[in-house]
C-alpha cells in the first residue's frame, strides 16, 4: 500500500506541475499578445515611442514573437530609423521564414534607402510566398519605375489592380508610368479611373500630362 501511495502522490505532483506550467504559458502568452495589440494600436495613432515600448515588452515575454518584431520594425520605419527597422524585419524572418509581410516591409525600407536591387529581391520573396500580396506588387512596381524599367512597372501595377480592382493608387502610378512612356491616352484612362475611385492625381502630374498630350482631360 505504501508503494502504491507514493506512486499516486508522484502522479498527483506531476499532474499539478503540468497544470501550473500550462497556466503560466497561457498567462505569458496573453500578456505578450496584450502588449503586442496595444503597441499596434499606439503605432496607428502615431504614438511611436510608446508603441515601441509595448513591442519591447511583448518580445521580452515571448522572444520568438515574429509579428511583434515586424510591427516594431514598421514603427521604427515611421520614425525614419530605417536600419533598425531592417534589423527587426530580418529578425522576424529568422523566426518565421515564410512570413511574407516582413519581406515586403523590408523591401520598402531598402527602397527608401535607395537600395533598389535588395528591395526587388524582397518583393520577389513576398510575392512568391503570397501570390495575392497586392502591396508587394505595387511597391515592386514603384521600384521598377524609379529604375526606368517601365514595362515591368506596368506589369506589377496591372497585377495589383487585378487582385484589387479598387486600388486607386496603382492606377495613378500606372498613369505616371504610361506618361513616362509617352502613352498619353492610356495615362488619361488610368487618371480617370483613379478619379472614379476617389483619388485625384497630383496637380503637377496632371499639368505635365496636359502639356504633353495636348488634352485637357
Amino acid at each position: 500500500m505504501r508503494v502504491q501511495n507514493k506512486k499516486t502522490f508522484k502522479r498527483i505532483l506531476l499532474a499539478t506541475a503540468m497544470v501550473v506550467v500550462y497556466l503560466l504559458f497561457i498567462v505569458c502568452r496573453d500578456k505578450s499578445v496584450y502588449h503586442y495589440k496595444r503597441g499596434t494600436a499606439l503605432a496607428k495613432k502615431g504614438e511611436h515611442d510608446q508603441a515601441i515600448l509595448c513591442f519591447d515588452k511583448a518580445i521580452k515575454i515571448k522572444p520568438r514573437f515574429a509579428e511583434a518584431y515586424n510591427n516594431r520594425g514598421r514603427t521604427y520605419h515611421s520614425k525614419g530609423e530605417y536600419e533598425q527597422a531592417i534589423l527587426d524585419y530580418t529578425k522576424a524572418l529568422d523566426i518565421k521564414p515564410m512570413f511574407a509581410e516582413p519581406y515586403c516591409n523590408r523591401g520598402i525600407a531598402y527602397d527608401t534607402k535607395g537600395e533598389y536591387d535588395k528591395a526587388i529581391l524582397d518583393f520577389n520573396m513576398a510575392t512568391e510566398i503570397s501570390p495575392g500580396f497586392t502591396e508587394a506588387y505595387y511597391n515592386r512596381g514603384n521600384v521598377y519605375g524609379v529604375k526606368g524599367e517601365y514595362n515591368r512597372a506596368i506589369l506589377d501595377y496591372t497585377k495589383a489592380i487585378e487582385i484589387d480592382p479598387g486600388f486607386a493608387g496603382a492606377y495613378v502610378n500606372r498613369a505616371i508610368t504610361y506618361y513616362n512612356k509617352r502613352e498619353y491616352d492610356k495615362a488619361w484612362e488610368d487618371v480617370h479611373k483613379a478619379q472614379s475611385l476617389g483619388l485625384q492625381a497630383h496637380p503637377e502630374v496632371l499639368k505635365k500630362l496636359r502639356e504633353a498630350s495636348g488634352r485637357d482631360r
